[in-house]
C-alpha cells in the first residue's frame, strides 16, 4: 500500500506513507527530533542525508528495516472487527481528543487519559491484548512503542486508525476531515 522509497521522495510524503520513519531517522541518526536537526516539508529524502553526511543507502534501509517492523505492530480493520466480534478479551483504546471520540468513536473504546494511561501500565500485563487508534494511522506506531517499552508487547495500532475502520468495516461509523491532517 505504501509508495516505493526514494531518494527523491519529499519528506512530507515519506512521512505520511510511512509514518514510523520521523522516529526512524531520529533514532538511528539523531535527524528531525529538534530544532537543530529539523528538515522542511518539502526536502527531498536525499538532501536531507546530503545535509546531515548520512550515506542514502544506510537510510533508505533504515526506513525499509523500520517499515517492515512498523506492520508487525499494526492490527487491520477486518482483524479487529473479527477480534470484536468473537469477544476475545481486548482494551480498545483511542488515543485522539477527547472531543473526536465523544463525537465519534469506535463501539467499546474508551479514551486514552494519562489517568487510564497509568492504571493500564499498572494493572496490565504483557500477554493482554492492547488496540490502539487514532484518526488515520499516523500517530499510532508511536504510541504502540512506547506501550511496548513499558512490556505491554501485545499493543497493536489499528492500521488506518478510526477512519479505515470506518471505510472497510462498520459503515455506521461516520467519516471526517480533520483540517490539520
Amino acid at each position: 500500500m505504501s509508495l516505493d522509497l526514494h531518494p527523491g521522495l519529499a519528506m512530507e510524503t515519506l512521512l505520511k506513507e510511512y509514518p514510523g520513519a520521523r522516529r526512524a531517522l531520529f533514532a538511528s541518526f539523531h535527524i528531525g527530533g529538534c530544532q537543530s536537526c529539523a528538515y522542511k516539508d518539502d526536502e527531498t529524502l536525499a538532501e536531507v542525508c546530503k545535509r546531515n553526511d548520512l550515506s542514502l543507502e544506510e537510510a533508505l534501509t533504515c526506513l525499509k528495516d523500520s517499515h517492515t517492523h512498523d506492520q508487525k505492530m499494526l492490527i487491520a480493520p477486518e482483524k479487529l472487527k473479527e477480534q470484536l466480534e468473537s469477544q476475545t478479551p481486548l482494551l480498545l483504546l483511542d488515543i485522539r481528543t477527547r472531543e473526536e471520540h465523544e463525537a465519534i468513536t469506535i463501539p467499546g473504546s474508551e479514551l486514552m487519559t494519562q489517568e487510564n494511561q497509568s492504571t493500564i501500565f499498572s494493572n496490565e500485563t504483557e500477554d493482554s491484548l492492547i488496540i490502539l487508534f487514532d484518526h488515520l494511522g499516523r500517530n499510532v506506531l508511536d504510541q504502540c512503542a512506547w506501550f511496548r517499552g513499558h512490556g505491554l508487547i501485545e499493543t497493536y495500532g489499528l492500521d488506518g486508525g478510526i477512519d479505515r475502520y470506518a471505510e472497510k468495516v462498520d459503515s455506521t461509523i461516520k467519516r471526517y476531515r480533520l483540517e490539520i491532517d
